[in-house]
């Protein structure tokens, strides 16, 4: 996936995450271990949003790409971003949603992390 491609289907996820009335944190968090597309607030939950966009889904579709090991990943460098934001993971709810993005379908699962 281009970059080009890779930030309008991050502009449409956070969009739409936005009108389901969540608030943004940040986007692109780099870590040594790895990158976090979007971070956002539900109430007083933190939630890590990992954007996946298919054009098409011949080789599988976008949610096929979140695969346990990316998981890991996404939750290594969810805590670096916990710790570098004096955020307590013990004391605040944290959440993992997918959005993924098949051509112009867009699908939110909530908490699979």
């Amino acid at each position: 996936m281009s970059t080009l491609q890779g930030n309008a289907a991050e502009d449409k996820a956070c969009k739409y995450l936005m009108e389901q009335g969540l608030t943004l944190r940040c986007r692109n968090y780099h870590t040594r271990r790895g990158e976090l597309d979007i971070v956002m607030q539900d109430g007083s939950t933190i939630v890590c949003v990992e954007v996946k966009y298919r054009k098409r889904n011949q080789f599988g579709s976008a949610l096929e790409f979140v695969t346990a090991k990316k998981l890991q990943r996404i939750q290594a460098a969810f805590g670096f971003y916990l710790l570098d934001n004096g955020i307590n993971p013990a004391s605040t709810p944290l959440r993992i949603d997918v959005i993924a993005i098949d051509g112009s379908n867009l699908q939110w699962l909530k908490n699979v992390g």
